[in-house]
C-alpha cells in the first residue's frame, strides 16, 4: 500500500516509496564490527547497578540492551530478544561495558590457560558418582 502525497505544483497525487523501520546495522554501530572484549554468544552480561539517568541518554538499540540485560541474560538472548545482529550486538554491548553500564561475566574461554581452574574442574569431574 504505497503512501500518496498530493504535490504543490501540479496539485496530483503522486505514490512515494515506503521507508523502512529498520536502521542499517553499520549505522548503529558506526561502521564497526569489532569490540575490545571478547563476547561469545553464552557470554554472560548483566547491569551491576541501574542508573535510569544513563538509560534515558541512549540510544533505543542501547536502552534496550541495558534494560533487558538488568536480568542476567547471554549475548544470544538479547540478539534473539531484541531481533537484533549478533554482531551489533555485540559492538552496542562493548560500548556499554566500556562505559561501565554493564557487567560482562568471564566465560571458560577466560580460563583457558588457567591450570589451577582446569585441574578444579578436572577434579571435580573426577568426584562425580560414576
Amino acid at each position: 500500500m504505497p503512501v500518496s502525497t498530493v504535490s504543490e505544483v501540479s496539485g496530483s497525487a503522486t505514490p512515494l516509496p515506503r521507508r523502512s523501520r529498520r536502521i542499517r546495522a553499520y549505522a548503529l554501530t558506526g561502521g564497526r564490527t569489532g569490540t575490545r572484549y571478547q563476547l561469545l554468544v553464552e557470554t554472560l552480561i548483566s547491569v551491576p547497578q541501574y542508573d535510569p539517568a544513563l538509560s534515558d541518554t541512549l540510544m533505543p538499540e542501547s536502552r534496550s540492551l541495558y534494560e533487558r540485560a538488568r536480568a542476567r541474560c547471554s549475548v544470544a538472548e538479547l540478539s534473539v530478544g531484541l531481533d537484533l545482529p549478533l554482531g551489533v550486538v555485540r559492538v552496542l554491548l562493548g560500548d556499554l561495558a566500556s562505559q561501565g553500564a554493564v557487567f560482562v561475566h568471564p566465560t571458560a574461554h577466560a580460563y583457558h590457560h588457567d591450570t589451577n581452574v582446569l585441574e578444579r574442574i578436572l577434579d571435580g569431574l573426577k568426584r562425580l558418582p560414576a
